[in-house]
């Protein structure tokens, strides 16, 4: 039988549900589809639509919106946010290693046992739901 007070996220100080609480792996997910494609359609506009262009375009927006903002587009239109686990803002240090690592593609695929991948990790973040 499962403990119900035993949730992911539980020990890094979310809440279960709701505001706070650890983001599901679909709204993730689908964030950062909504973000590649738009970082596809701007570099097809400027660039002509050249691979390299489309990932510097996204590695570059995500940089910059979570450094400032605490979200991409994707994560904003899902209704997540990117925070550190000791509070505040993101920064543009822990914005660059975690988006450093996801351009490697590896590191967001290997989760440990609260859904973080080893980008957020590695820059003390967690995706959490606004």
């Amino acid at each position: 039988m499962s403990d119900s007070n035993n949730f992911p996220g539980k020990r890094l100080g979310l809440s279960a549900s709701g505001r706070n609480s650890l983001a599901p792996f679909w709204r993730r997910a689908f964030a950062i589809l909504i973000d590649w494609l738009l970082s596809l359609f701007i570099a097809n506009a400027l660039f002509g639509g050249q691979n390299l262009a489309t990932l510097i375009v996204f590695g570059v927006t995500q940089w910059l919106f979570i450094a400032t903002v605490g979200f991409s587009i994707g994560q904003r239109l899902l209704g997540l946010r990117v925070r550190p686990l000791s509070r505040g803002w993101v920064g543009f240090w822990r914005s660059l290693i975690r988006v450093s690592l996801i351009l490697l593609v590896l590191p967001p695929t290997i989760w440990d046992s609260d859904g973080r991948g080893l980008h957020d990790k590695a820059a003390g973040t967690v995706i959490v739901r606004l």
